[in-house]
This record gives C-alpha cells, sequence and structure tokens, in this order.
C-alpha cells in the first residue's frame, strides 16, 4: 500500500481537498502541520490522532510541524462550540504551551535530519502585528460572503443562548479564522509547508487558508481531515464520568488510562486498532477474526491498551499499568517503593498517620479501616473482618485484634487496605 492507501485502510482520511493532488505531493518528501489548541498544560485522548497522523507522516519520510496555537488560543477556535470560550491570559498560555511541546516529543522526533520534526508557535509572528497592519495585510483578503458560509459561523448566528437572549458569534470568534489562515501562509512561506492536516471540524479553517495563500502568494497548498475519535453510538472518545482521558500521568494516572483502552466496545476497537496503533493491518486483521470467535476474550482491547499505554506512558509507564491490573485483581502486593505504589493507587484516598502507631502496636486492623475511610464505624469495621472482607496488600485479615506494624508495610511508608472486592484506601506512616 501507498501511505496515501494505508491512512484510508486505517480510516484516517475524512476528506481532502485535491486526492491526486496530495497523492502526487506525498512521492517525495514535504512539509505537513497540524494544529494543537494549549487550553491545558496537557494534550487529551483527542489531541492524540493529530499527533499519531503527524508521527504516520514523519514515518514515512515527510516533515511534520506541530503548531501550538499561542495566539489563536487566546481567542479559542469557534469550530464545534456553541458558546464562546473562556479567554486565557497570556502568562496561563504561556505555560501551557510549555507543556505541550514537553509532551509531543514522546511522538516526534525532532533529531530526525531533513524530515526532523518542528514545534512552533503562532503568537511568534502573530503578536507583533498592530491592528491596522492586520486589517490591510490580511483582512483584505477574506470576502465576508465566504466566511458566513463556513458551518462554523453559520452553525452560530442566530443561535439563542439558555437565557433566552441572542447568542451569535463576537467578533473576537469570528476573526479566529482569519489568524488560522494566516498560520498556514506564514508556515508556507517559512518552511515550504504545503499540506495542513486537521480533525474534520477544522475543514473551515483549513481551506480558508489554501484560500488566503492563492490570494496572497498564489501558491497552490493542500488539506486533509482526519475523522473525529468517536464511539460507534456518536459520542466522541476520550470522557469518562470523572472527566478527559488526558496524556499526563499525573491528571490520567498509566493504570486508568490502561483500563479505558481496555474496556473500549467491541464494537469500537478494530476502529481504534486501525487508527491508534502503528500495528501492521495483518495483525489487525488477525485481531478482528479472534474478536468474532471469541468476543468475551479481549484480545483486541488488551492489544489496544498495551500499545497506546507503551506509546503514550513508555515501558515503565505500562509495567505500571500491567503490575497495577494484577493488583487490583488480587495479587499480592509486595517488593515496591512508596513511588511505584503512589502511581498505582494515585486516584485511591490516603491518610497520613504517625510511624509510632506501627511500633507500639496500637493500630488493629479495625481501627485501620475507619481511620483510612474503608468503614464508617467501628462496628462496620468489626463486620467486615468477621465476613472475610478486610485485606491488608491484599492478604486476607482474619483476627479483629490483628495489629498493623512494621511487618504490614507494602513499601517503605505505606500499607495498602482493601474492604471487600474494589475498595482501597492507603495509609502513609510519617
Amino acid at each position: 500500500m501507498s501511505f496515501l492507501s494505508d491512512l484510508r485502510w486505517r480510516g484516517l482520511i475524512h476528506q481532502t481537498t485535491d486526492d491526486a493532488g496530495i497523492e502526487a505531493q506525498l512521492q517525495q518528501p514535504r512539509t505537513v502541520y497540524a494544529g494543537f489548541d494549549p487550553t491545558a498544560d496537557s494534550l487529551h485522548v483527542g489531541s492524540l490522532m493529530g499527533l499519531l497522523v503527524l508521527r504516520r507522516f514523519q514515518s514515512a519520510g515527510h516533515k511534520p510541524i506541530a503548531l501550538v496555537g499561542g495566539a489563536t488560543g487566546m481567542i479559542g477556535d469557534p469550530s464545534g462550540k456553541s458558546d464562546e470560550r473562556n479567554l486565557l491570559s497570556k502568562e496561563d498560555l504561556d505555560g501551557n504551551v510549555t507543556g505541550l511541546a514537553a509532551q509531543m516529543s514522546r511522538f516526534l522526533d525532532f533529531d530526525a535530519g531533513s524530515h526532523a520534526a518542528e514545534i512552533v508557535n503562532n503568537y511568534d509572528w502573530t503578536g507583533p502585528w498592530t491592528y491596522l497592519e492586520f486589517l490591510r495585510d490580511i483582512g483584505k483578503n477574506f470576502p465576508v460572503n465566504v466566511m458566513l458560509a463556513k458551518d462554523s459561523v453559520k452553525s452560530r448566528l442566530g443561535r439563542e443562548n439558555d437565557d433566552g437572549k441572542s447568542g451569535g458569534m463576537s467578533y473576537t470568534e469570528f476573526s479566529y479564522m482569519l489568524l488560522q489562515a494566516y498560520d498556514f501562509v506564514h508556515l508556507h512561506k517559512t518552511y515550504g509547508c504545503e499540506l495542513q492536516a486537521g480533525g474534520s471540524d477544522q475543514w473551515g479553517n483549513i481551506t480558508a487558508g489554501i484560500d488566503l495563500a492563492r490570494r496572497m502568494a498564489g501558491a497552490q497548498l493542500y488539506g486533509l481531515t482526519w475523522p473525529l475519535l468517536t464511539k460507534s453510538d456518536g459520542t466522541k472518545m476520550g470522557k469518562t464520568e470523572s472527566g478527559a482521558v488526558w496524556l499526563d500521568a499525573d491528571r490520567t494516572s498509566p493504570y486508568a488510562f490502561f483500563q479505558y483502552w481496555f474496556n473500549v466496545d467491541d464494537a469500537d476497537v478494530g476502529g481504534c486498532l486501525r487508527m491508534l496503533t502503528e500495528l501492521e493491518p495483518e495483525e489487525i486483521e488477525t485481531l478482528d477474526a479472534a474478536r468474532q470467535d471469541d468476543p468475551g476474550g479481549r484480545a483486541s482491547q488488551r492489544r489496544l491498551a498495551e500499545e497506546l499505554t507503551r506509546l503514550v506512558h513508555n515501558p515503565a509507564g505500562l509495567a505500571i499499568a500491567t503490575r497495577a491490573t494484577e493488583i487490583f485483581f488480587g495479587a499480592e502486593i509486595t517488593n515496591l517503593n512508596d513511588a511505584q505504589l503512589g502511581q498505582i493507587f494515585a486516584d485511591v484516598p490516603s491518610r497520613e498517620l504517625a510511624q509510632s502507631q506501627l511500633a507500639d502496636g496500637s493500630l488493629t486492623i479495625v481501627d485501620a479501616l475507619v481511620e483510612a475511610g474503608l468503614a464508617k464505624s467501628k462496628g462496620e469495621a468489626r463486620r467486615t473482618v468477621g465476613q472475610g472482607g478486610a485485606y491488608i496488600n491484599n492478604r486476607r485479615i482474619d483476627g479483629i485484634d490483628t495489629a498493623l506494624t512494621k511487618d504490614h508495610l507494602a513499601s517503605e511508608t505505606v500499607v495498602v487496605l482493601r474492604s471487600g472486592k474494589k475498595k482501597y484506601a492507603l495509609l502513609r506512616f510519617c
């Protein structure tokens, strides 16, 4: 398969501005860019597709540019949004841009010679403009009737807010398209970039950039979009009851990240394997067949979770996620340190107690369950122990008078308590 054919097989092409033109362009090394919105200091699963598409282009010998919108992020892209975003300060955006740049280095190679990846910030060329320069050099090239025809604008005009008042679109948001369109012109002029890639909701912005380059420089540029990452029911992937699934281990632990992908529905996992992993088509088709023969086996989900966790959190993160999975399924907790337990139980409540309580034997399992919040009262704690539902480091405790000692530490300072099958808490002895 050609590179573009592989993208199509994986379901990564939603639209192109010119199929034949892009196919011809990619016969030799080219420069391609995709934009990322710096609304937080970490990317989330919704941004994963863009990173991986750029990674695929680089693996095929092309030069990827990851554009972080330090300027456009001050406005907020109205595409796909029903309300105007809260505007971020320059200081907040600078911190977010720094965080995103660090994350991108996990996915892109910045030392790959002629096709080394680049990270750019559009504030660097947008910030120095005066308002009059913007109107004179950029604004005059945008027919208002064309802008009004864009879906991102039409969907907002005339819309009412929840309070019944006219919502519409502010001039600030209306200007977003001009700023992003000029990014393509600037990257073409500076880096020879001829192709922009983005999610399907970016089609209007991409075509605006192509039109602006034609008007300002007589250049022929190209664009393609990938489909948004959605479940079979149409809802966006990467959301949980507790919020977004982040690529930052401090926001979403490697275990939680692994479990998110391990629990993807059968109806969605085939598409995820194609779009988000670098597995060969033959292996993916073998997993498709295995899913039909043994739906309960979850081989596809495990492979997906392993590949993405390794990519996002490195082999060390995958090892932590795998160990955490074993522990949460009842494996005894031994030979770990505080840092490892902290990563595995990142989402588990904890309580600090004096280390002297381990030395004098004053803390019984009943007291420990209450202190950890796993029982509301000593009576409830006694019943938990009596019914065989109390565990220290995943070892069952049968006696209600059992006192915790230093021998119960799972690491330097931590004891892991469990009530029933799934309720965990940590006691930290300092």
